[in-house]
Protein backbone atom coordinates (compact mmCIF):
# COMPACT_ATOMS: atom_id res chain seq x y z
CA UNK A 1 0.00 0.00 0.00
CA UNK A 2 1.70 3.32 -0.93
CA UNK A 3 0.39 6.26 1.66
CA UNK A 4 1.26 9.93 1.27
CA UNK A 5 1.71 11.78 4.68
CA UNK A 6 0.76 15.30 4.28
CA UNK A 7 0.83 19.13 5.61
CA UNK A 8 0.37 22.48 5.09
CA UNK A 9 0.92 26.18 6.09
CA UNK A 10 -1.44 28.32 5.12
CA UNK A 11 -2.01 32.57 5.19
CA UNK A 12 -5.05 31.93 7.98
CA UNK A 13 -7.93 29.45 8.94
CA UNK A 14 -10.59 30.00 6.08
CA UNK A 15 -9.98 29.64 1.93
CA UNK A 16 -13.12 31.08 1.42
CA UNK A 17 -12.07 34.19 2.27
CA UNK A 18 -8.69 34.37 0.65
CA UNK A 19 -6.42 32.88 2.68
CA UNK A 20 -3.62 30.53 0.96
CA UNK A 21 -1.41 27.88 0.79
CA UNK A 22 2.36 28.77 1.73
CA UNK A 23 3.82 25.27 2.42
CA UNK A 24 3.37 21.92 1.17
CA UNK A 25 5.49 18.88 2.90
CA UNK A 26 4.43 15.06 1.76
CA UNK A 27 6.36 12.10 2.88
CA UNK A 28 5.95 8.71 1.01
CA UNK A 29 5.49 4.90 2.79
CA UNK A 30 4.95 2.18 1.21
CA UNK A 31 3.89 -1.09 2.61
CA UNK A 32 4.23 0.71 6.30
CA UNK A 33 8.36 1.67 5.37
CA UNK A 34 9.42 4.89 4.83
CA UNK A 35 10.73 5.35 1.20
CA UNK A 36 12.80 8.11 1.54
CA UNK A 37 11.07 9.96 -0.98
CA UNK A 38 9.52 13.26 -0.49
CA UNK A 39 7.92 16.63 -1.78
CA UNK A 40 7.87 19.95 -0.56
CA UNK A 41 6.79 23.73 -1.63
CA UNK A 42 7.05 26.98 -0.18
CA UNK A 43 4.72 28.79 -2.59
CA UNK A 44 3.96 32.62 -3.31
CA UNK A 45 0.32 33.36 -1.41
CA UNK A 46 -0.03 36.49 -3.68
CA UNK A 47 -0.98 38.12 -0.75
CA UNK A 48 -0.41 39.70 2.66
CA UNK A 49 1.39 38.00 5.76
CA UNK A 50 -1.03 38.02 8.55
CA UNK A 51 0.71 38.71 11.98
CA UNK A 52 -0.98 35.72 13.79
CA UNK A 53 0.32 33.02 10.64
CA UNK A 54 3.62 33.99 10.99
CA UNK A 55 3.80 33.54 14.69
CA UNK A 56 2.95 29.90 13.59
CA UNK A 57 4.85 29.15 10.94
CA UNK A 58 7.55 32.11 10.47
CA UNK A 59 6.94 32.09 6.72
CA UNK A 60 7.47 36.03 5.64
CA UNK A 61 5.81 37.58 2.76
CA UNK A 62 9.40 38.79 1.74
CA UNK A 63 10.52 34.89 1.55
CA UNK A 64 8.07 33.82 -0.23
CA UNK A 65 7.62 36.58 -2.55
CA UNK A 66 10.17 34.66 -5.45
CA UNK A 67 8.74 31.22 -4.61
CA UNK A 68 6.46 29.15 -7.06
CA UNK A 69 2.83 29.88 -7.45
CA UNK A 70 0.65 26.95 -6.46
CA UNK A 71 -0.80 26.62 -10.19
CA UNK A 72 3.10 26.58 -10.95
CA UNK A 73 3.79 23.17 -9.20
CA UNK A 74 -0.18 21.72 -9.66
CA UNK A 75 0.63 19.01 -11.87
CA UNK A 76 3.70 18.09 -9.64
CA UNK A 77 1.67 17.53 -6.68
CA UNK A 78 -0.85 15.92 -8.27
CA UNK A 79 1.54 13.24 -9.99
CA UNK A 80 2.86 12.55 -6.59
CA UNK A 81 0.00 11.78 -4.72
CA UNK A 82 -1.73 10.22 -7.36
CA UNK A 83 -3.85 6.73 -6.38
CA UNK A 84 -2.10 7.08 -2.76
CA UNK A 85 -4.01 7.03 0.35
CA UNK A 86 -3.69 10.84 1.58
CA UNK A 87 -3.00 10.69 5.42
CA UNK A 88 -3.06 14.48 7.24
CA UNK A 89 -3.91 15.86 10.76
CA UNK A 90 -7.16 17.38 10.80
CA UNK A 91 -7.20 16.07 7.05
CA UNK A 92 -10.78 18.83 6.66
CA UNK A 93 -8.45 21.91 7.25
CA UNK A 94 -5.36 20.67 4.25
CA UNK A 95 -8.10 19.09 1.91
CA UNK A 96 -10.01 22.29 1.87
CA UNK A 97 -7.06 24.53 1.21
CA UNK A 98 -5.84 22.34 -1.39
CA UNK A 99 -9.31 21.83 -3.17
CA UNK A 100 -9.19 25.54 -2.88
CA UNK A 101 -6.47 25.98 -4.44
CA UNK A 102 -7.13 23.45 -6.91
CA UNK A 103 -10.61 25.17 -8.01
CA UNK A 104 -8.51 27.70 -8.77
CA UNK A 105 -6.46 26.20 -11.27
CA UNK A 106 -9.32 24.47 -12.71
CA UNK A 107 -8.75 21.06 -11.46
CA UNK A 108 -11.18 18.78 -9.92
CA UNK A 109 -10.62 18.05 -6.41
CA UNK A 110 -8.30 16.07 -4.22
CA UNK A 111 -10.42 13.08 -3.92
CA UNK A 112 -10.88 12.26 -7.74
CA UNK A 113 -6.84 12.16 -7.78
CA UNK A 114 -6.16 10.11 -4.80
CA UNK A 115 -7.39 6.61 -3.45
CA UNK A 116 -8.72 8.00 -0.04
CA UNK A 117 -8.24 10.32 2.51
CA UNK A 118 -7.38 9.31 5.92
CA UNK A 119 -7.56 11.56 9.48
CA UNK A 120 -5.05 10.64 11.98
CA UNK A 121 -7.15 13.53 13.99
CA UNK A 122 -10.22 11.22 14.05
CA UNK A 123 -8.27 8.27 14.49
CA UNK A 124 -6.15 9.46 17.49
CA UNK A 125 -9.41 11.40 19.44
CA UNK A 126 -11.53 7.62 18.93
CA UNK A 127 -7.91 5.88 20.83
CA UNK A 128 -7.53 8.99 23.12
CA UNK A 129 -11.41 10.13 24.08
CA UNK A 130 -11.21 13.15 26.25
CA UNK A 131 -7.19 13.51 26.29
CA UNK A 132 -5.36 15.92 23.82
CA UNK A 133 -4.75 14.99 20.41
CA UNK A 134 -3.05 17.28 18.84
CA UNK A 135 0.22 16.48 16.73
CA UNK A 136 2.59 17.31 19.77
CA UNK A 137 0.55 15.83 22.47
CA UNK A 138 0.23 12.44 20.38
CA UNK A 139 3.94 12.89 20.15
CA UNK A 140 4.42 12.88 24.00
CA UNK A 141 2.35 10.26 24.36
CA UNK A 142 3.49 7.78 21.50
CA UNK A 143 7.53 8.99 22.54
CA UNK A 144 7.60 10.45 18.76
CA UNK A 145 10.96 12.75 19.28
CA UNK A 146 9.64 15.86 18.44
CA UNK A 147 12.10 17.78 19.80
CA UNK A 148 13.47 19.91 16.84
CA UNK A 149 10.22 20.38 15.42
CA UNK A 150 10.33 24.37 16.33
CA UNK A 151 8.08 26.52 14.14
CA UNK A 152 5.72 24.66 12.35
CA UNK A 153 6.73 23.34 8.88
CA UNK A 154 4.92 21.45 6.62
CA UNK A 155 7.41 18.48 5.44
CA UNK A 156 8.78 18.48 9.30
CA UNK A 157 4.92 17.95 10.64
CA UNK A 158 4.76 15.29 7.93
CA UNK A 159 7.44 13.27 8.63
CA UNK A 160 6.51 13.43 12.76
CA UNK A 161 2.85 12.18 11.46
CA UNK A 162 4.59 9.40 9.54
CA UNK A 163 6.12 8.27 13.01
CA UNK A 164 2.82 8.81 15.09
CA UNK A 165 0.89 6.91 12.56
CA UNK A 166 3.04 3.60 12.96
CA UNK A 167 2.79 3.55 16.57
CA UNK A 168 -1.32 4.08 16.45
CA UNK A 169 -1.59 1.36 14.13
CA UNK A 170 0.88 -0.91 14.73
CA UNK A 171 -0.79 -4.37 15.67
CA UNK A 172 -3.76 -3.25 13.21
CA UNK A 173 -2.09 -4.81 10.25
CA UNK A 174 -0.18 -7.69 11.82
CA UNK A 175 0.61 -9.92 15.02
CA UNK A 176 4.07 -9.14 14.10
CA UNK A 177 5.51 -6.67 16.63
CA UNK A 178 8.88 -5.77 14.23
CA UNK A 179 7.25 -5.79 10.61
CA UNK A 180 10.63 -4.76 9.27
CA UNK A 181 12.64 -6.57 6.51
CA UNK A 182 14.48 -8.18 9.03
CA UNK A 183 11.79 -10.37 9.75
CA UNK A 184 10.32 -11.41 6.23
CA UNK A 185 11.32 -13.88 4.00
CA UNK A 186 12.23 -13.94 0.66
CA UNK A 187 10.57 -11.11 -1.46
CA UNK A 188 9.40 -9.87 1.45
CA UNK A 189 6.59 -12.12 2.75
CA UNK A 190 5.89 -12.91 5.95
CA UNK A 191 7.43 -16.69 7.09
CA UNK A 192 4.98 -18.05 9.58
CA UNK A 193 5.50 -20.47 11.60
CA UNK A 194 3.26 -23.32 12.62
CA UNK A 195 4.05 -23.82 16.40
CA UNK A 196 2.75 -27.21 18.13
CA UNK A 197 1.41 -26.20 21.24
CA UNK A 198 0.55 -29.52 22.56
CA UNK A 199 4.48 -30.20 22.99
CA UNK A 200 4.65 -27.80 25.95
CA UNK A 201 4.55 -28.83 29.42
CA UNK A 202 2.43 -25.92 31.45
CA UNK A 203 2.54 -25.76 34.93
CA UNK A 204 -1.13 -26.51 36.92
CA UNK A 205 -0.92 -24.14 39.98
CA UNK A 206 -3.75 -25.13 42.43
CA UNK A 207 -5.32 -22.10 44.76
CA UNK A 208 -4.80 -22.31 48.24
CA UNK A 209 -7.15 -22.84 50.64
CA UNK A 210 -6.94 -19.82 51.70
CA UNK A 211 -7.57 -18.07 48.37
CA UNK A 212 -10.47 -20.54 47.55
CA UNK A 213 -11.71 -19.27 51.19
CA UNK A 214 -11.37 -15.36 49.87
CA UNK A 215 -12.81 -16.15 46.83
CA UNK A 216 -15.75 -17.41 48.06
CA UNK A 217 -16.12 -14.79 50.08
CA UNK A 218 -16.26 -12.44 47.11
CA UNK A 219 -19.13 -13.85 45.71
CA UNK A 220 -21.02 -14.00 48.86
CA UNK A 221 -20.42 -10.39 48.82
CA UNK A 222 -21.39 -9.83 44.92
CA UNK A 223 -24.60 -11.90 45.83
CA UNK A 224 -25.60 -9.56 48.42
CA UNK A 225 -25.14 -5.88 46.21
CA UNK A 226 -26.07 -7.89 43.43
CA UNK A 227 -29.80 -8.90 45.44
CA UNK A 228 -29.57 -12.58 44.68
CA UNK A 229 -28.72 -12.19 40.97
CA UNK A 230 -25.38 -13.81 40.74
CA UNK A 231 -25.27 -16.31 38.21
CA UNK A 232 -21.64 -17.71 39.16
CA UNK A 233 -21.69 -21.12 40.43
CA UNK A 234 -25.77 -21.48 39.62
CA UNK A 235 -26.01 -25.70 38.81
CA UNK A 236 -27.24 -25.69 35.30
CA UNK A 237 -30.55 -27.63 35.02
CA UNK A 238 -30.33 -30.87 32.96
Amino acid sequence: MRQIFFDTETTGLNPESGDRVVDIGCVEMVNRQLTGRHLHFYLNPERDMPEEAFRVHGLSIEFLSDKPKFAQIVDEFLEFIRDAELIAHNAAFDVGFINAELKRCGKAPLHECVESVRDTLLMARDMFPGKANSLDALCRRLEVDNSNRGLHGAVKDAELLAEVFIRLTRGQDSLVIDDSASSSGEGGQLEVVAIDFSAFDLPVIAATAEELALHDKALVDLDKASGGKRIWQVPVAA
